[in-house]
Formats: structure tokens, sequence, C-alpha cells
């Protein structure tokens, strides 16, 4: 997922829209806003947010929604919410404090500054940061790497963080057990490992 040009991945929402709202037209943009979100998080195949230019509000929530971020080292990330009076409301102030720890996240939130790409890979936001010039090759790369993979491990180990990461160590463990047990029942893990053993290239079928 990323932004047309090299300008911004997601600049942010309407303001002037947003400033019409009254409360119930918030909460059903909060509404829309967790859906989209939650939309990414649930998709089966993993979602890499390529960011190539500013990435604020929405947009810093919309990357960290996705399963990893590959900036330009050109992109900005914050949450600038609480200038105009209000937070984020796409979940930012639940899966940020998730991503880098609390204290981290109630600075950019209660601040709403801006960081540098370099800043948001050092805090842990942003896998890695790449000229601009070269993101989208090293975005492509990732991606073809993560392709050639069994896609029924992949999907099933991108269930298993998702759904562990809102449970107790102790049930996510159970998660992990469960999940990682189904792999067994497919094609591709039989595959895999004759492949491995055989000293040859897997040929996946994605079953």
């Amino acid at each position: 997922m990323t932004g047309s040009g090299d300008k911004a991945f997601i600049a942010g929402a309407d303001i002037a829209a947003m400033k019409e709202m009254n409360k119930s037209d918030a909460e059903r943009f909060a509404h829309i806003g967790h859906h989209a979100m939650k939309s990414l998080r649930d998709c089966e195949k993993p979602v890499i947010a390529m960011v190539n230019g500013f990435a604020l509000g929405g947009g810093t929530e919309t990357a960290i929604a996705c399963d990893f971020i590959y900036a330009s080292e050109k992109a900005k990330f914050g949450l600038p919410e609480v200038a105009l009076g209000i937070f984020p409301g796409f979940g930012g102030t639940q899966r940020l404090p998730r991503h880098i720890g609390e204290q981290r996240a109630k600075e950019l939130i209660f601040s709403g500054r801006m960081m540098s790409a370099q800043e948001a890979y050092d805090w842990g936001i942003v896998n890695k940061v790449c000229p601009p010039e070269k993101l989208l090759e090293e975005t492509l790369a990732i991606a073809g790497e993560i392709c050639k993979k069994g896609q029924v491990a992949v999907r099933m180990a991108k269930r298993a963080v998702n759904r562990g990461l809102c449970e107790r160590l102790d049930q996510a463990m159970e998660i992990e057990r469960d999940t990682f047990a189904e792999c067994f029942n497919t094609e591709d893990r039989k595959e895999g490992m004759a492949a491995f053993l055989e000293k040859r290239e897997a040929r996946f079928k994605n079953r």
C-alpha cells in the first residue's frame, strides 16, 4: 500500500469536513476508520505500507495497521490531531502503544510532533528506511521473498500473531500451538519438508 507520487502516503483527513461534524458524526467517522484499519489487519495476505512522503494522522494510523512499514528517507510520520482539539480516532491511541510502548506513544500523541523516517525507524515504527529512488525496489524485494514461501503458512502465521497480541501470554501460546498444528494438515507443509530433505526448491501450491 502506498501513496500516489512521492509527496504523501496519506496526508491526513479532510479538516474542513471534520469541522462541521457533531458527536454522532464523529462516532460514525471513527467507526468507518476502525473498520478500514481492521480490514488491513484481517487481510489474509501480508500488507506492506510503502511510505513515500507524509504519513500524518490517519496516514500514520493506516501505516501501523499494516503488517510492517518500509519508508523513504523523505517520509514524515506524526499524529498531530491534538493541535485540532481532538486525538487520533482510527486506532492510533491503541495500536501505537502496543507497537512502541506506552511512554513513547504518549509522547507522540500528546505533543503532536512530526518525526523523520530515521527516528521512526529508531523507535521501532518503521522496518527499513530507503533512499527515495530505491524504495519501490526494496519493498518489492521483500514482498518477493515472502511470495516464495508457503502462503498457507504465511497466512496462518499472520493469524497467530494478530490473535495472540489480543490475549494473555498463556492464551496466546495456545493460539500458536493450535495454528501451528493446523499447518501439518496442508499440502504445502509436506512439499516444503520434502523439498528441504531432497535439497531442491519447494513447489508450493498454496493449499
